[in-house]
């Protein structure tokens, strides 16, 4: 499922993205003889009053300097009017501009919603029927510069003003001076070339950094335009991994940074990296973990379980089929009966909605994983199957019919901190699997007995060590290993206090009705999985289970997170810092 505002689905596919930036962008005088009006403000006024009235003059550019020197909540709450007023003159353009320079997510959420409610009036400001601008600005943004306005992609913005025609790309208007020094040029040549490289998102990087804040911003306004979500905001800007979280109180960022690349669609519609194939993050999963730990997080889990009637049933036939040596050519018919007698397995979800595709990663990945384990799916030259491992002697008893159970789980070096608690790595692969074997009642009941044999331990073993490899060879694999990533982020969040640290309220995160991650079809049910091998003139066979497991609450102790004393990660947090926070960017190398 990859998401679109308010319910709508936007698909994956490569899309012509417009770069940012006006190149070379030509201003365009228009004469008018409508009458200038002044503004004059008897002393003492207050900042609020001030305010009013330069909003009713529709001075907006005074009005956006004016909140901008304001206290914290002060500014997000005249940002706030300022962007009413802005789109009751019908610069909705500026107006969404003006919203994303609050940093309070829920003021944010309150504007947008009063805004959606708002009539906009069809005369304009300053008492007078407005002029047909339409026409002339369709001409001026169809002949300058194209992919510089806003309409395509670009930050200039074009709109009908009370006074004339307003052309800005930050929702000002200003009187251009005239400039003698020539470095002026040079500077601003600088500064494009800055635009073009941080525009390109597409681009490899080897530590890209995502401000969950400032695109939970981006998208509240992508939605209250009616826009679907931009590709890259689907993938988080092409993050193939998470590796640092970084949190900026100053600016109200959270940030995460990990490498990045270009991206496209495998054959399974999975966005994965084209430099390697490797499935890169998903905003979809992230926004599932995040309302998970809202509603109360902890751990989740997904279980594939053979029933005790199946079991009985499929331990009974073995027992009746071991008597006779299988004949040469009754194998097939042999391993059907045996399935066809334990029948379908179930799955169960534990803390997590089984309507996400974090819970279908989570069950895709269990069913190949045991596929490798009892050799229907090949695994790496150091990953055998656990079949084709055994070894009987000559008179020695096969093993029992035990059910092997094999899990994944959370594995991480260490989760580091900086001093001040405002940095933190992540180190290691992730994913580990462990073993256990369950031994099987009459009535088929499994009892754990908390221990595995040694060629199921080694089974786990193998596949742990070697999971890079399997990841390369299975992206699903390195999807799974994504999911844990963001888990063990979600959990940090929570247990740090990020996000009140920074000052950051998630709303449309929270949101499942403006960003739904539902998928279809939920599975109940899987077929089983069993393989048979003959060894030694002895039948073996191999009925699996398990699941996959997460709780990374016990890694985000504070006694479980180590303590950076060399410094290096508040080198790398000084040089992530965010820009300034009315910049519309949310991501940046």
């Amino acid at each position: 499922m990859f998401l679109g505002p308010r319910g709508a689905c936007a698909p994956f596919g490569r899309q012509a993205l417009a770069r940012r930036g006006l190149y070379g962008m030509a201003v365009v005088l228009l004469a008018v003889t409508l009458p200038v009006g002044t503004t004059l403000v008897a002393r003492g006024a207050s900042q609020g009053d001030l305010l009013r009235e330069q909003l009713d003059a529709g001075e907006f550019g005074p009005a956006l300097e004016l909140a901008r020197n304001e206290s914290a909540v002060e500014r997000d709450n005249s940002l706030a009017e300022i962007a009413k007023a802005q789109l009751q003159a019908e610069a909705r353009a500026a107006a969404y501009n003006t919203i994303a320079e609050i940093t309070d997510g829920r003021v944010r959420r309150r504007a947008l919603d009063e805004m959606a409610s708002m009539p906009v009036e069809a005369d304009g400001r300053g008492g007078g029927s407005m002029a047909q601008w339409g026409p002339l600005m369709n001409l001026i943004t169809n002949t300058i510069q194209p992919d510089s306005w806003d309409d395509n992609g670009g930050p200039g913005s074009i709109q009908p003003f009370a006074n004339g025609v307003y052309v800005d790309a930050a929702g000002v208007m200003r009187r251009l001076k005239k400039v003698e020094d020539t470095d002026f040029l040079a500077e601003a040549r600088r500064a494009a070339m800055h635009d073009m490289v941080s525009d390109e998102v597409r681009r490899a990087s080897p530590l890209r950094k995502v401000s969950l804040s400032r695109l939970e911003r981006e998208i509240e306004i992508h939605a209250a335009a009616g826009q679907p979500l931009d590709e890259e905001m689907m993938v988080l800007a092409g993050l193939k991994r998470v590796q640092y979280v970084l949190a900026y109180p100053e600016t109200g960022d959270i940030v995460i940074a990990g490498p990045a690349s270009d991206w496209k669609l495998d054959r399974e519609f999975r966005p994965v990296s084209i430099e390697d194939g490797q499935p890169v993050v998903r905003l979809d999963h992230l926004l599932v973990l995040l309302r998970r730990q809202r509603n109360g997080g902890g751990e989740f889990a997904c279980s594939i379980v053979p029933t005790d009637e199946g079991l009985a049933k499929a331990q009974a036939f073995a027992k009746a089929q071991s008597a006779t040596p299988l004949q040469p050519g009754q194998r097939g018919k042999f391993l059907e009966g045996l399935r066809s007698q334990l029948g379908r397995q179930q799955v169960v979800f534990e803390g997590i909605d089984p309507s996400s595709d974090v819970a279908q990663v989570l069950l895709a990945a269990d069913h190949h994983m045991k596929l490798i384990g009892i050799g229907l799916e090949p695994g790496t030259l150091k990953v055998p199957s656990y079949l084709s491992m055994i070894r009987m002697q000559p008179g020695e008893a096969p093993p029992a019919l035990d059910v092997l159970r094999w899990w994944f789980t959370l594995k991480y070096d260490a989760l580091v901190a900086s001093k001040e608690r405002d940095a933190f790595e992540i180190r290691g692969q992730g994913v580990q699997v462990l073993s256990e074997n369950e031994l099987l009642t009459a009535t088929g009941a499994q009892v754990h007995t908390g221990k595995a044999d040694v060629l199921n331990h080694q089974f786990a073993q193998n596949f742990t060590k070697d999971f890079p490899a399997l990841a390369a060879k299975y992206p699903l694999y390195a999807d799974l290993r994504n999911i844990f990533d963001l888990a063990l982020v979600v959990e940090l969040l929570r247990a740090e206090d990020l996000p009140e640290h920074v000052g950051w309220h998630p709303t449309a995160f929270y949101d499942g009705a403006a960003l739904p991650t539902a998928i279809e079809n939920v599975p109940q049910w899987v077929d089983t999985v069993i393989n048979h091998r003959i060894v030694g003139r002895v039948n073996v066979v191999a009925a699996v289970s398990g699941g996959v497991h997460v709780n990374a609450r016990t890694l985000v102790r504070r006694d479980s997170i180590k303590t950076e004393d060399r410094g290096q990660l508040n080198s790398e947090r000084e040089r992530s810092v965010p820009g300034d926070v009315s910049r519309r960017s949310w991501w940046w190398d």
